[in-house]
């Protein structure tokens, strides 16, 4: 979309997208909350009318101030509230092939990531920006129809309140009865220590992650001169993210339980180490190594993320884990890249941008590596508890049972005689 913008608006566009893309984030939260107080359906469904809107009242602007609402705010927040639910509903229908079923639904968006830059140009150039985006809202007017089919089989914690299913149906125009901020927003997840340290390693390891995604086609520009030459390496990054989706997604349903993090550690070292490679690659061809290697860890990373939230908090709470981490993502998504830019326009070229962008996915790595240790102590002091508390329970049954036994032998052999 952000060559979208450009193709018609002027250049100012470039923030358009910036906001579009940071907004999809920032309201993942407040759509996690809306997905456990209204369901997936509804949430898709409504998110999926509004990005509709948004983007089909984008089309008919004539400057580029009013995109910031409808395209940047409008249709970023109907995606957001049409996506989480997304990530969510898969825990509902799959456990033991979760991993799997999470590369095969984010694999489309690989094929869309090599596919669409071809379709949006023939588009633009044939019909305009304007209608393009028209025949975008095609695209959104499917998903508003496939969010019907979400169906949710995990009754959420204000279903479980009031005795109902996480299937029953009730009317929109129901009253529901709403709880102060603290509970609207389920905060005792960050009372768990695995959860906490995932939620903090994720984003500080994002900090460099988003940088060569932005940045590399300029370097390529640069370093190669040749403009024909960055269409062949985002489609090698597309080309092997989704193979590494749906690759990883499958390893990840062999690895048990918190352990699949440590996939994540290994998307974060490889993608830290090829971003320190992006500069030394003299060569085009060592150039579309560093990206195959870089799209097929990228590939690892992105499916694996609902299965590891389902892991640290269960199936209750996943939706808002899934809504605060990608909230808490939208920070180093912005911030990270305008610094790279900065380095860039100091220092004259993006060598010192991408070695330094390198260094945050291997320290966010490494604090990675503490969470199945603390997943695994925890777990352990909870099964210390239970097992106290099932021996205590156990010899009060045993202690209540002892006293009564005389009058029941005593009345036994009265029966008797």
């Amino acid at each position: 979309m952000c060559s979208l913008a450009g193709n018609g608006v002027g250049p100012n566009s470039a923030w358009v997208s910036s906001l579009s893309m940071g907004m999809i984030f920032f309201c993942c939260p407040i759509a996690s909350v809306f997905t456990d107080m209204f369901g997936c359906r509804k949430t898709a469904v409504v998110g999926a009318a509004v990005g509709f809107i948004g983007l089909m009242s984008s089309s008919f602007v004539s400057s580029i101030e009013p995109l910031y609402l409808t395209y940047g705010v409008l249709f970023a927040c109907g995606c957001s509230f049409a996506y989480q639910p997304s990530l969510v509903i898969l825990g509902h229908y799959f456990k033991k092939r979760l991993g799997l079923v999470n590369g095969i639904v984010t694999a489309g968006s690989s094929i869309f990531t090599i596919l669409l830059p071809f379709l949006l140009r023939v588009l633009t150039d044939s019909v305009g920006l304007f209608h393009t985006l028209r025949g975008l809202c095609i695209f959104t007017f499917i998903l508003f129809l496939a969010s019907f089919t979400y169906r949710p089989l995990v009754p959420n914690a204000r279903d479980k309140e009031s005795g109902t299913k996480g299937g029953h149906r009730f009317s929109l125009f129901s009253r529901r009865k709403f709880g102060p901020p603290q509970k609207v927003f389920n905060f005792a997840i960050f009372k768990g220590t695995a959860y906490a340290v995932w939620a903090v390693g994720i984003p500080l390891a994002l900090f460099g992650y988003f940088v060569p995604y932005v940045h590399l086609m300029k370097h390529v520009n640069e370093r190669f001169q040749d403009g024909k030459n960055k269409e062949v390496v985002l489609m090698c990054i597309g080309i092997t993210s989704g193979v590494g989706r749906l690759l990883f997604g499958r390893i990840a349903d062999y690895v048990p339980g918190v352990k699949k993090v440590y996939l994540q550690v290994l998307s974060f070292l490889f993608i830290g180490l090829m971003s320190m490679m992006i500069p030394l690659c003299r060569v085009f061809g060592a150039l579309i190594a560093v990206c195959l290697i870089m799209g097929l860890f990228d590939g690892c990373f992105i499916s694996i993320m609902a299965p590891i939230a389902f892991e640290l908090v269960g199936p209750q709470d996943v939706s808002q884990a899934i809504g605060f981490l990608l909230g808490f993502m939208s920070i180093p998504m912005t911030v990270g890249p305008p610094i790279a830019g900065l380095l860039r326009d100091k220092l004259g070229s993006y060598d010192v941008a991408f070695y330094l962008a390198g260094i945050p996915p291997l320290i966010g790595g490494a604090v990675l590596c503490f969470i199945p240790w603390i997943h695994s102590k925890k777990q352990r002091e909870i099964d210390k508890t239970t097992g106290g508390e099932k021996m205590e329970k156990m010899l009060e049954n045993q202690n209540s049972l002892l006293p009564s036994s005389p009058g029941i032998f005593k009345k036994e052999s009265d029966s008797v005689i």
